[in-house]
């Protein structure tokens, strides 16, 4: 009976242990590597070496949210003038990569950054690191366009990522700590309109991955951030060449 016991328990300890362990892998974080975008950012260029953009408009950029939008974002969001630099499944680490190639050569009045959805809900970035990134994109900005203006979006809750929603609360308060200590700076919310009045995320804004806005949310983001930008931004249209 003893030896029994003792089996027993050693495979109940040995399955306890292979749970933990999984359990742990799946938490891990995936390694970021910025590499893998090249090819993305690399077809913008040879976009911009046949008609540039031009200069002083306003550089939109973040991860699939934006990408995704590529395609109706100028016409929601005219009379501004924007730039949609979007590149699908990107994080806050990956347009610090790239900044300097992906908004730096506009020379734009104003930036919009979409991140934090990816870094909270894939790779599992701590709001304080992703709040961190921010903050030095924001300074490679500004090192180089003291006058640009950096608008920073919040991340939208989602039905797919409703498990991570307080990381990305949490990162959201951190960047709204950050763009309250400079006037060139400004916060954009895309999560509240989202959210219906008992706190939950809205269910039929997405498409059938329950992460990427469908038509009915495009328009709510549309709107949302249009609101937002246009406040601060129409004036400067007709002093554009």
């Amino acid at each position: 009976m003893t030896a029994r016991h003792l089996s027993v328990a050693t495979v109940t300890t040995l399955v306890i242990g292979f749970v933990f362990a999984a359990t742990v892998q799946a938490q891990r974080t995936e390694t970021i590597d910025p590499t893998r975008f090249e090819d993305s950012v690399q077809a913008f260029e040879r976009k911009d070496s046949k008609v540039m953009p031009p200069t002083g408009a306003i550089v939109i950029t973040g991860s699939s949210s934006i990408r995704r939008w590529h395609p109706s974002m100028q016409e929601d969001l005219a009379p501004l003038t924007v730039i949609p630099r979007g590149f699908g499944g990107s994080t806050m680490a990956d347009v610090l990569h790239f900044v300097d190639r992906l908004i730096i050569p506009y020379r734009p009045r104003a930036v919009v950054i979409y991140e934090g959805d990816n870094d909270t809900g894939r790779f599992r970035v701590p709001p304080a690191t992703i709040a961190s990134e921010l903050k030095q994109i924001v300074s490679k900005i500004h090192a180089t366009l003291p006058d640009t203006r950096i608008y920073v979006m919040s991340v939208k809750p989602s039905l797919a990522r409703e498990q991570v929603w307080d990381k990305a609360q949490a990162t959201n308060t951190l960047y709204q700590d950050i763009v309250s200590s400079d006037t060139r700076l400004a916060y954009i919310d895309v999560a509240t309109p989202f959210l219906r009045n008992d706190g939950k995320v809205m269910n039929d804004i997405f498409v059938d991955d329950g992460l990427h806005l469908n038509q009915k949310g495009t328009k709510i983001w549309a709107a949302t951030i249009k609101a937002a930008l246009i406040k601060h931004e129409a004036n400067y249209e007709t002093t554009n060449d």
